[in-house]
């Protein structure tokens, strides 16, 4: 799925809104609980989309399924689907993340480890590679993946940092059939 320009409109439109009122973090938890209804019901977006269903009764829906969000996001919802753009919704919640990551400092990250990490070692992690990528701190969702052996991978945006045993195993062979 790639993003649109209108995704990228809506979701600058609804963060300069949010930053204009001073509930970015408010709106921002919300928007990743309105992507998870979405994301689990998939025939959602096409109810919305359906012709056959009346204008007012999509509202109603959405009325019902998202009243205790924010009217920011409410409203958002509800011109998306005049408009015909719900389908972009997802785009629309990743790009306002976007935006929010950037004026904040933060960075998505995944580290992939062999075990869940402690809170300490997460914290160790963020303020390490935070700084190498220029921002003031990660997001970080923590992947298990045994088939590192040990270490860690970092993942953040498209640059990736192999700590892993794994990593340094096949790095290690590379060189010595390169030889």
């Amino acid at each position: 799925m790639s993003k649109t320009v209108v995704s990228k409109r809506y979701g600058l439109a609804l963060f300069e809104l949010a930053q204009e009122k001073g509930q970015v973090d408010v709106i921002q938890q919300e928007l990743l609980e309105v992507k998870k209804v979405f994301e689990q019901n998939m025939d959602l977006e096409l109810l919305l989309d359906n012709p056959k269903l009346a204008m007012a009764k999509k509202k109603e829906l959405l009325a019902t399924l998202f009243q205790e969000a924010h009217i920011l996001i409410q409203n958002t919802l509800f011109i998306m689907l005049e408009k015909h753009r719900i389908g972009e919704i997802l785009h629309t919640i990743e790009e306002f993340i976007e935006y929010a990551n950037e004026a904040t400092g933060v960075a998505p990250a995944k580290v992939f480890s062999t075990r869940i990490l402690t809170a300490e070692e997460l914290q160790g992690i963020s303020t390490r590679f935070a700084a190498k990528v220029d921002r003031t701190s990660l997001q970080i969702e923590n992947i298990v993946d045994p088939t590192l052996i040990g270490g860690i991978r970092v993942q953040i945006g498209n640059h990736i940092y192999d700590g892993s045993l794994s990593g340094k195993l096949e790095r290690m062979q590379r060189d010595i059939i390169g030889l």
